[in-house]
């Protein structure tokens, strides 16, 4: 009833008629050639749509006013379904997306083209975060600034991954990284004092890229110039302090002593865990009493700042166990980065999960569910669009999204 009404009001109007000629893209005019229908998919249901058409015989294209004007150029879905086709898109699969909006909007879009459309949103998304690094608000940022940098492996297609070195027996690979930088305040604190990040504070960039610090002697990577951005929306430098927290990566380190040499540089705690967790299964046993007890000692010891020890029991066994080398290496390099009672007692983050639940939520619920092999645009475009949207910055987007269209 309603999208009979609103067709059959629409038809009746032909403003988009603009005489017997209009400009046409390449600058020459155009011959007005009738009203021609179309099929459209709107959220009040099916529209069959006469528009005015006009074709030039330059360029040899066609086009319709009402279509540039209401941006269904290069759809058969309407605005307010492109956005809703992007929102089941960037949170379920292209499949259940299908299913939510038939269930819930009675509106029929098969999955192929909830692909297309969530990919075509996200893409468009990207090239939008590639050119617009202005600072999000006019306010000064919080005393201090927190930036978290991170990467997690997302599986592709075979044919996105030949000649690439991976971990597998045969030294091929399944995925790709997905490097995510993070960034948040954390003015906040909890009952015991303790730094709590601010609600709303913390946004996302990430791609699958590269996060070399310097390629050649003139061009940084990717991934380096995507931090620069998003510090610069978020006033990074702008802080009084700033932090760089990572799980121990040298790139991440690397990539923050270009940046920002003056940042106080964490290594993860829940990293440093972890890491001790690895060497006290390999040295007693996964699940063993000896190895929980020497994983709480070395968790304490952590906790206290007590490093010496810390040193002379993972070098106790570091001649006759790889994984306890490793971690005796890793301590040497990341001491100054492990400092977690100075930390503390300055009031900062030391492992606030902010940076591994990004990991999780950004990539992790949406790209590396069972069975899910992506192209490196798919997965880039996915997420683009999921980091957009879990930044708050999905509304702001639309709404800049016409004039973004016709600029292009």
């Amino acid at each position: 009833m309603v999208a009979a009404a609103v067709e059959q009001k629409l038809n009746a109007d032909h403003s988009d008629y603009q005489g017997p000629q209009a400009a046409c893209a390449c600058r020459q005019p155009a011959r007005y050639a009738g009203r021609k229908a179309k099929s459209f998919h709107s959220v009040v249901g099916r529209l069959i749509l006469e528009r005015a058409y006009y074709h030039c015989s330059a360029c040899q294209r066609g086009f319709y006013p009402r279509d540039r004007a209401w941006g269904l150029e290069a759809s058969s879905l309407s605005p307010g379904v492109i956005r809703m086709v992007a929102a089941v898109g960037a949170a379920v699969s292209f499949e259940e997306g299908s299913q939510l909006l038939q269930e819930l909007a009675d509106i029929h879009v098969d999955p192929k083209q909830v692909q297309r459309t969530a990919e075509a949103v996200g893409q468009a998304i990207d090239r939008d975060e590639h050119r617009n690094s202005e600072a999000l608000s006019s306010d000064n940022p919080p005393p201090t600034m927190y930036l978290g940098i991170d990467g997690t492996g997302v599986p592709l297609r075979r044919q996105e991954l030949q000649n690439r070195q991976g971990k597998q027996a045969d030294g091929s690979a399944k995925s790709r990284e997905v490097k995510l930088c993070v960034v948040w305040s954390a003015e906040s604190r909890d009952q015991e004092n303790r730094p709590v990040r601010d609600a709303g504070s913390v946004t996302y960039s990430a791609a699958i890229e590269s996060a070399a610090a310097q390629e050649t002697q003139s061009v940084c990577s990717e991934f380096y110039q995507r931090v620069v951005r998003e510090a610069t929306r978020r006033k990074l430098l702008q802080a009084a302090r700033r932090v760089v927290l990572g799980d121990g990566a040298p790139w991440i380190w690397n990539l923050s002593d270009e940046l920002y040499p003056d940042a106080v540089q964490i290594l993860d705690l829940w990293h440093a865990k972890e890491y001790f967790s690895v060497v006290g299964k390999e040295l007693y046993g996964t699940g063993s009493e000896k190895a929980k007890a020497w994983i709480q000692k070395r968790w304490d010891e952590l906790d206290e700042g007590r490093f010496e020890a810390l040193l002379r029991a993972v070098a106790r066994h570091a001649s006759r166990n790889e994984e306890a080398r490793k971690l005796l290496e890793r301590l040497k390099v990341n001491r100054h980065r492990m400092d977690y009672p100075r930390f503390k007692s300055q009031g900062l983050c030391v492992s606030s999960g902010v940076v591994e639940a990004g990991c999780k939520v950004v990539i992790g619920t949406r790209l590396k569910r069972a069975g899910m092999h992506w192209s490196v645009a798919g997965a880039n475009a996915i997420t683009a669009l999921r980091c957009c949207r879990l930044s708050g910055r999905f509304q702001d987007y639309w709404e800049r999204r016409p004039e973004l269209q016709r600029a292009a």
